[in-house]
């Protein structure tokens, strides 16, 4: 059981609703990373920011031993966009940090200022070199109309969503203050990846 502590006013929710293909389906989420599975690592980070942490996932009883809430898609078949809606649904509270399952590497000082950045906007993403990272990313529940209107409209990547909300992002010198950006914004997508940070 992993110990609750509440002490801000922002929700977190844990995206963990992916079919993880190049894994053979595979919970990405109980990845091991420097010894401890990658769920592990994210719900003591995330406990430490947010007041309210919880799962989106299809499957209930996979984290049964997380000790969380967990939800299933309020939209069937419309990938991360319908995690981001339905965590934005079932939040209690106004802004809600939203991480994808397989980010061994967050940081709580990075989450911290990505839900102040939020305040101002609709919401807050971390962007690289890479491109946006909309799955590291602090949304206000407000967003939620422009989510589903998103999906209504089949538009399902999440990046696409900047046409819609007010985003603020978090970038270049800002972004590395808070450490590496290759492994504050690492997600495990592939074998090749876990092997690099196992």
């Amino acid at each position: 059981m992993i110990r609750f502590v509440a002490h801000a006013p922002v929700a977190a929710a844990i995206l963990a609703g992916g079919r993880a293909r190049r894994f053979g389906g595979r919970d990405k989420s109980r990845l091991v990373v420097q010894g401890r599975t990658i769920i592990v690592r994210q719900v003591e980070v995330l406990q430490r920011v947010a007041a309210h942490v919880f799962i989106v996932a299809p499957d209930a009883e996979r984290f049964s031993d997380v000790g969380l809430p967990v939800y299933a898609d309020r939209v069937a078949g419309a990938g991360a966009m319908g995690g981001v809606y339905t965590a934005l649904e079932a939040s209690p509270l106004d802004r809600v940090i939203v991480v994808a399952c397989d980010m061994p590497f967050l940081d709580e000082r990075l989450l911290t200022r990505l839900a102040e950045l939020s305040e101002a906007a609709d919401a807050a993403w971390v962007r690289t070199a890479h491109g946006p990272e909309p799955l590291l990313a602090c949304y206000q529940r407000r967003a939620r109309t422009a989510v589903l209107d998103a999906i209504q409209a089949g538009r399902l990547k999440l990046v696409d969503l900047i046409e819609r909300i007010q985003v603020r992002e978090l970038a270049d010198e800002e972004l590395a203050t808070f450490g590496r950006v290759d492994e504050l914004a690492a997600n495990l997508n592939s074998p090749a990846d876990l092997g690099k940070v196992e």
